[in-house]
């Protein structure tokens, strides 16, 4: 059922995609068979989450097989002169191993084993295709949604003193270095997942099965939700709406190359000249900056990352707060997000991440009440946002210390109903001992 409704979401945004004009996510994957990936290195993150299923041996004979394609690839490309501009010379090689995988699981597999390893190619291209699903996702709101409430969110961000105009100003004080580094980690933020989930999944080769819960199937479903919001409240960011855009950081970026969005924004006042506090109103931008901003996805993936590394050493924990952190300083710092998004983020994620482990292990009290509380927080955040930000905006005292309070309400009960004991399976009862008839 789950891959029947994959697949038919995938074909609707197919579809959505060639009414605009666009490649959709399936004939963008399928391009990648030959042509320069986008992101080589997601690729070879997807291909690792599909060895958590194969014998060392095994690994070591795909993973020498991928970068052997990736060779000849390179190669050939260098033999007839093709260029790879906006993708990475590598990543074809990590393909290939998964489909071929997928070819043995159909041929050369039978009963559990085949559905195993089809299961481990199924987590590769789902991860792949959630990317190639949101980038499109993007492109959908910047063509379907003319109309940002930007002013809306700034005018909220005054009750929390319009933290992205401070990460921004601190962010363009530490130069080149501070913007390369925090970018690295805000790119990313997949490879970070797969590392966890690597974690999480090491005994699948060994035990022959999945578990029923892990950081793949949250990141997953936040990315499959997360742009319907979009397309409900779309903003574009401070950087935007506020500022010249990215080219705000041509200067200092190593690999930024966009030109200025100057002439949509209200004024040039990021990150030095806080917004005035207005009226706000609808504002029409481009047909090209995604309207991508509530809630903060990167937030609430970073979220994940930090819930599920909680799991881990002390090593992975401390990676999985490293993430959370410098993520959330990028968000503000990059002008990509209002501080309003943040909170909405973290709310969004811990409402899914609760749904999540209670269909694995079971609807109770505490985890129906923990997801209804959820999405009542989130649903007020956004009404919040979206109606009542001058009243937020004057009255800062009152309607600061609130929002943090709604979200630390989620945390603490989400914290609460994981902390539970899981229910135990009570032992079977043993049959009472027959005396024996002697005949």
């Amino acid at each position: 059922m789950a891959g029947v409704v994959a697949i038919g979401f995938l074909i609707a945004l197919e579809i959505a995609a060639r009414r605009y004009g666009l490649p959709g996510p399936i004939t963008n994957q399928v391009r990648e068979v030959i042509f320069a990936p986008k992101s080589g290195f997601l690729l070879y993150a997807g291909m690792a989450l599909m060895m958590v299923v194969l014998t060392w041996r095994q690994r070591f004979v795909a993973t020498g097989a991928a970068i052997g394609i990736d060779l000849a690839f390179l190669v050939v490309r260098w033999a007839v002169g093709a260029e790879t501009t906006g993708g990475h010379p590598f990543g074809n090689g990590a393909v290939w191993v998964i489909l071929g995988c997928a070819v043995i699981a159909l041929t050369r597999r039978t009963g559990r084993e085949r559905v195993l390893l089809l299961k481990g190619v199924g987590l590769a291209l789902l991860l792949v295709a959630g990317r190639k699903t949101g980038d499109i996702w993007l492109l959908i709101t910047s063509k379907s949604r003319p109309e940002v409430l930007d002013q809306y969110l700034a005018t909220a961000d005054h009750a929390l003193g319009n933290p992205s105009w401070l990460a921004g100003r601190l962010l363009t004080a530490t130069g080149p270095i501070g913007f390369n580094f925090l970018d690295i980690v805000y790119g990313q933020l997949a490879v970070a997942a797969v590392v966890v989930a690597l974690y999480q999944l090491r005994a699948v080769a060994v035990e022959r099965r999945f578990p029923g819960h892990h950081l793949v199937r949250t990141f997953l479903v936040i990315g499959l939700l997360g742009p319907a919001i979009y397309m409900i409240f779309p903003v574009v960011g401070p950087i935007f709406a506020y500022g010249t855009g990215a080219e705000h950081w041509a200067s200092v970026s190593l690999w930024a190359d966009t030109p200025s969005s100057e002439q949509w924004a209200v004024a040039d006042l990021w990150p030095h000249t806080p917004p005035p506090l207005n009226t706000p109103q609808h504002m029409p931008f481009d047909e090209i900056t995604p309207r991508n901003c509530m809630p903060s996805l990167h937030t609430a993936w970073a979220t994940a990352i930090f819930i599920h590394s909680r799991q881990g050493p002390r090593l992975l924990r401390s990676a999985g707060t490293f993430w959370l952190i410098a993520t959330l300083a990028a968000t503000l710092g990059f002008g990509y997000h209002y501080g309003v998004d943040l909170i909405a983020g973290v709310v969004f994620t811990l409402t899914i991440e609760a749904a999540l482990r209670a269909l694995d292990r079971g609807w109770d009290r505490s985890a129906t009440r923990l997801v209804a509380h959820g999405t009542a927080v989130f649903a007020a955040l956004l009404v919040s946002y979206r109606f009542l930000p001058l009243e937020m905006a004057r009255y800062p005292w009152v309607s600061a210390p609130l929002l943090l309070l709604a979200m630390t309400s989620v945390i603490h009960g989400y914290v609460r109903t994981t902390a539970l004991p899981e229910p135990k399976t009570p032992p079977a009862r043993q049959p009472e001992p027959q005396s024996e008839l002697v005949l």
